[in-house]
């Protein structure tokens, strides 16, 4: 074990192309339904609804209306809409890479 290990890189993790879509989750997380691709894992999904759930809870408890919420990334936005305890979650990846159009 050397000095070298220690600021060795961690092992890389499979690159997953950035979904587009939406999916909506009951007060308990359990996906209702999901226009997302097959290909993006569910792992995912699930960790991203329970932290839109959390953040929904949490201002609740702090009585602080939250009805909306909006992430934004430098190629990825998420828009999550609280629904009776539940919440619709839309993912839309941003295209940076293409000119605009005049």
């Amino acid at each position: 074990m050397g000095l070298l290990t220690l600021f060795s890189r961690p092992k890389a993790t499979k690159l997953v192309k950035l979904p587009s879509g939406s999916f909506t989750l009951d007060r308990d997380g359990k996906i209702l339904s999901s226009t997302l691709s097959q290909v993006f894992p569910d792992e995912y999904v699930r960790d991203i609804g329970d932290r839109v759930l959390t953040a929904f809870t949490h201002a609740r408890e702090a009585q602080m209306p939250l009805s909306e919420l909006v992430v934004h990334y430098s190629t990825f936005k998420l828009l999550a809409r609280e629904l009776r305890g539940g919440a619709m979650i839309f993912l839309v990846p941003i295209n940076t890479g293409t000119p605009s159009k005049k």
